[in-house]
């Protein structure tokens, strides 16, 4: 594991948003599996902002979300599909055909779930996999529980991350109660998993994470396992952990 601390959440946003830059030009055809929440998107922006500069082209890149709310179309403006379009995909060059989410109109869950591991299956390994950390410790929408889900699965919410995701919406009640996740199986096979985490809220569970013991009642546990792991986090995000730890 490598740790990258700094000061605040736009360095925070700068130092990912170059790491993401220089992988794809090193490979063009890159894979990139990205995430949704307040967390990436000062890292958006600014690969996007790069992109203005000349200095990168997404044009021969795909990417895979990790997740999507159940019922929600790509229209609405509370869908992971809205906003990786008002995000990302609007800014740069990638080719809309090379974007893929779960479907969270699909109303059955054994097929989304069998449809999207087979197309992450056909574009794997990820080159580079965002990640953000729940509050309760949950990486993609893949919660707190007693086992660890390798594939897509349909998942319930826990009450953390419904009440987490309410600003997004104008009432709690709306925030839908499940969605489609990606499992853990492609994210530990990702060459690279770049995990941000930003803010004294995260602080004990990004310890919990990455000092604990590994269990599915934390699920960013898992990522000890994983064999090229970046963290970048600011000061308060890494206030649980002692001088000279990392």
């Amino acid at each position: 594991m490598k740790m990258i601390a700094v000061s605040n959440y736009d360095e925070m946003s700068r130092r990912a948003a170059e790491l993401v830059v220089a992988q794809v030009q090193k490979k063009a055809t890159t894979l990139l599996g990205l995430a949704t929440g307040g967390t990436p998107v000062g890292t958006y922006a600014l690969m996007a902002e790069a992109q203005r500069r000349g200095e990168v082209t997404y044009a021969q890149c795909r990417s895979v979300n990790l997740d999507e709310y159940l019922g929600l179309a790509p229209e609405n403006p509370a869908s992971y599909r809205y906003f990786m379009q008002d995000k990302l995909f609007n800014h740069i060059d990638i080719l809309p055909e090379n974007t893929h989410l779960p479907n969270g109109t699909n109303q059955d869950a054994v097929a989304e779930c069998a449809r999207y591991d087979a197309l992450v299956d056909s574009l794997a390994p990820i080159d580079l996999q965002i990640l953000g950390m729940g509050h309760n410790g949950h990486i993609a929408f893949n919660e707190p529980d007693d086992h660890f889900v390798a594939g897509t699965h349909l998942v319930d919410l826990g009450a953390a991350t419904i009440d987490a995701n309410q600003r997004f919406f104008d009432r709690r009640e709306d925030v839908p109660c499940q969605a489609y996740t990606m499992g853990m199986g492609p994210i530990l096979q990702a060459e690279q998993v770049l995990l941000l985490v930003s803010g004294d809220e995260k602080a004990e569970i990004l310890h919990q994470s990455l000092t604990g013991p590994i269990t599915p009642q934390v699920p960013g546990s898992i990522l000890q396992l994983h064999r090229n792991l970046t963290v970048i986090a600011d000061a308060a995000a890494l206030s649980k952990f002692s001088v000279g730890s990392f």
